[in-house]
């Protein structure tokens, strides 16, 4: 291959690739693209192949690119080349390449000049190669020839700025020197993509073709028309060297002894040529790689930090260590204790911000759920008054009693207080339930021994297990303890004499909390049909007295208002199409509830949701619906309940009674069952962990086996100090790489105003010679732009040499021979001494 500077930065990029695959991670360096941009046989086509350094591309006179070439040089150890439209097919033959260009181009334009903005992907492997795009793109054509359509200079334009629009895509203006360089469409394209000029390189072609007299110094030197990045002149094969077979080694040699012998460019012939334009742009391949390894840096040191402290416990790892083993399994265990102490307590080092769990769980299960499953318990007004009528008749027998008889307050007591025995039992099983939940998130610390974290599960939750049954015998105990005593002398309880009076006040006292706010938050309504907008989501307040809902949490706009008054709430099934959780509200006299609804159905996120919000509706005296079963139903109240006034007073006074004495209960049910689970499973779970869970695993048998690592463990340490090991070796490889690449500095600005914003060009100054001549022998003098401030000064990356000619000297140069055909002075030139 032609191209040395490409093949000296190869091992750069070698060795950042090395560098990241051995932490298994790919090195992006998205290298830029480079593209080609000009006239009509400008030479863009030889331009490119000198960079890539093979001679591969069609060539012959008129518009011979007329399809897009994408390029793509890859790195490999063999050389090749394969082409998208024929994949699997390896051409090693570079003529056999050209010809399937010109063939597969023909295929989709024709063979009448026909063009055509599909491009033709082609990908060279070489050892000798970047992986880089090149692009060679058709030339700015004016007039339509052959096939080609009117429009050809439009499509030809679009076709191009798709590809140099790209920040990424480096731009070589080409322009044949025996064309007046102010009228150039390449630099007028790459003006309106690229107005810094940052990206933009101009390439002067055919400077061997010029007419004899006339040279393009001016243009060279950066000072007619000049570019932020200046221009390179470069001398292409012509199409007789092309036709005798004559290699770009021997051209490039030709080309150097062109600009060393020529008068005009000898002075600054180590800035021309094809060497030169390769080393421009492996220069900016260099400032790119050294632009992308500051973030590479960063990103490795992020990985190092996250890495350090893990690496640090590993290095000097025993596995089979006894000693270690041992410290390590107390170790293991005192966490486990504090992780469990610290989930049940709060304060915990993970907080779950998702949902509650551990001692905020068990609180809520103390504090929501078990008061509603009391509730639950309670029967109904109507069955409540039956239970007692049949009491008070049985007791009487066959006669008609003048009294309540206690007994029958007794008897329905008891009855109520058996009914608690569930809920009370439901409230274990959901704390111990909870207690695993917790046992296994603090086991998970424990998974590098899989034979530890299985023996401390088992032990701590056959633990539970076993208080879970004293527990229970607890519960029951406390239950039967109530059943055993009915203490009427309680200084709560309201008394035979007190009951009707008692019970008024109660119910004025209920009535008289009727702005009392029991619960606030949002709920979606789901029955709204579709008609009316769907299921909505509404700011919920429900007092004592009323549900409300608001559009939103100001509560500046009610919705509607909800009385509670003979309302009830039952579960809904959650339906297979929607996530949420159901609960609707309805009337116990089936009238509507909400509008033309005899149901609202409100639906929350979680069932911790719904639970909670029937909790608060049970405060406020909305309780759920009783499932009636078959033999209630075939038993009518009306052929059972007796009209007599006096049974009648009886019924009602008992019932106060009831309910007076059933409030006493379940308060103290409400206090002692927490207090119980607490004290004989909570308390004493933590108190196992702490005293008893280390004796247990070393009662267990051998403890070195409890510290087998898992084969996960294994490869986890191995992997993390590899990586540890390989990040270090790559941030250093990328700190020589730092230090052993030099940055070329972007040249200055300069005055590039002979072409206005957006294309619209500025009158140039007038070409010293015919409009296909450039001429070193006349210089501009003032003119209307202001470029002078700039020429004193290096102007691109050609004038700091010694030997670059300064403007002083210059009058005392003798002019070359002015050609015959030069233009007239302009009014604003002035005629040189």
């Amino acid at each position: 291959m032609g191209n040395r500077g490409m093949e000296d930065l190869i091992p750069l990029v070698n060795k950042l690739q090395d560098a990241f695959s051995s932490i298994g991670q790919a090195c992006n360096l998205d290298l830029p693209q480079i593209a080609v941009v000009g006239g009509q046989s400008a030479g863009k086509s030889s331009v490119l192949e000198n960079f890539v350094g093979r001679d591969f591309l069609p060539r012959g006179s008129g518009i011979v690119t007329r399809r897009p070439l994408v390029l793509q040089l890859i790195s490999a150890t063999a050389e090749w080349a394969e082409f998208l439209h024929c994949k699997g097919k390896k051409f090693t033959d570079f003529d056999e390449v050209r010809g399937e260009i010109e063939a597969e181009t023909d295929r989709a334009t024709g063979g009448n000049k026909g063009i055509s903005p599909v491009p033709i992907n082609l990908r060279v492997y070489s050892p000798h190669v970047l992986n880089l795009t090149l692009i060679d793109l058709p030339g700015i054509t004016k007039v339509p020839v052959g096939d080609q359509p009117v429009d050809i200079e439009q499509q030809i334009k679009e076709m191009i700025m798709q590809f140099i629009t790209r920040e990424s895509c480096l731009i070589l203006a080409v322009t044949p020197a025996n064309s007046d360089l102010a009228n150039s469409d390449a630099l007028k394209m790459a003006k309106d993509v690229d107005p810094q000029g940052l990206r933009t390189i101009g390439v002067i072609t055919k400077l061997d073709l010029m007419d004899e007299g006339t040279d393009a110094r001016e243009v060279l030197e950066n000072k007619l028309l000049p570019l932020r990045r200046g221009y390179i002149g470069v001398v292409n094969r012509s199409q007789k060297d092309i036709d005798g077979k004559k290699d770009i080694k021997a051209a490039m040699e030709a080309e150097r002894k062109f600009f060393f012998s020529h008068p005009s460019y000898r002075h600054m012939a180590d800035k021309m040529g094809t060497p030169r334009l390769q080393k421009v742009l492996n220069e900016q391949l260099t400032n790119h790689i050294r632009d992308t390894l500051p973030s590479f840096r960063s990103k490795l040191q992020s990985q190092l930090l996250a890495l350090d402290k893990e690496a640090e416990e590993y290095r000097g790892y025993l596995p089979d260590d006894p000693s270690r083993k041992t410290k390590q399994l107390l170790q293991m265990v005192q966490q486990f204790s504090v992780d469990f102490d610290k989930r049940i307590e709060g304060s915990g080092d993970q907080v779950d911000t998702v949902e509650l769990s551990g001692g905020a769980k068990i609180n809520r299960i103390f504090h929501e759920r078990f008061p509603f499953e009391l509730v639950k318990m309670e029967c109904d007004e109507k069955e409540m008054r039956r239970e007692i009528s049949y009491a008070i008749k049985n007791i009487h027998g066959i006669r008609t009693g003048l009294f309540t008889p206690d007994m029958a307050f007794e008897a329905i007591v008891k009855k109520q207080i058996m009914k608690l025995k569930g809920p009370c039992v439901k409230c274990v099983d959901m704390v111990i339930q909870e207690l695993i939940n917790v046992v296994r998130q603090c086991s998970n610390k424990l998974e590098s021994f899989p034979m530890l974290r299985e023996e401390t599960e088992r032990i701590v939750t056959s633990h539970i297990r076993d208080r879970e049954s004293r527990a229970k015998d607890q519960v029951l105990l406390l239950i039967d303890i109530e059943l055993s005593y009915i203490n009427t002398n309680h200084e709560d309880f309201i008394g035979f004499a007190n009951a009707q009076q008692r019970s008024s006040q109660a119910n004025k006292s209920q009535s008289s909390a009727t702005n009392q706010v029991i619960r606030k938050g949002w709920l979606t309504i789901n029955n709204i049909s579709i008609m009316k907008g769907g299921a909505k989501e509404y700011w919920f307040v429900l007092t004592a007295e009323t549900l409300s809902w608001f559009k939103d949490d100001e509560e500046k706009e009610k919705k509607y208002m909800l009385p509670l008054d003979n309302l009830k709430v039952r579960d809904v099934e959650k339906s297979f199409m929607s996530s949420k959780h159901i609960f609707c509200i309805f009337n116990t006299d089936s009238r509507n509830v909400y509008k033309d609804n005899r149901t609202l159905e409100l639906a929350c996120d979680s069932q911790d949701d719904v639970d909670s919000w029937k909790s608060s509706l049970l405060r406020a005296g909305v309780y759920p619906e009783k499932t009636t079963t078959v033999e209630s139903e075939t038993t009518t109240t009306s052929d059972n309940f007796s009209m007599d006034p006096q049974l009648e007073r009886k019924v009602e006074t008992i019932r106060n009674l009831v309910d007076s004495y059933m409030a006493i209960v379940n308060k103290c049910t409400r206090d002692l069952i927490p207090k119980t689970i607490m004290h004989l499973m909570i308390i004493n779970v933590k108190d196992f962990i702490n005293a008893e869970l280390l004796a247990q695993l070393y009662s267990t048998g051998d403890q070195n086996a409890l510290m087998d690592e898992s084969q996960e463990q294994a490869q986890r340490r191995d992997e993390v100090l590899r990586t540890h090991q390989a990040l270090k070796e790559a941030l250093t490889i990328i700190g020589d790489i730092s230090t052993s690449t030099i940055t070329t500095p972007m040249p200055p600005p300069v005055d590039n105003s002979w072409m206005g914003p957006g294309g619209n060009r500025r009158s140039p100054p007038p070409s010293p010679t015919a409009p296909r001549r450039m001429s070193s022998g006349q210089r501009p003098g003032p003119r209307g732009a202001p470029p002078p401030p700039n020429r004193p000064g290096p102007l691109g990356p050609f004038n700091n040499s010694a030997d670059s000619p300064q403007a002083p000297s210059r009058p005392n140069r003798a002019p070359p021979s002015i050609p015959s055909r030069r233009p007239p002075p302009s009014p604003t030139r002035q005629a040189p001494p």
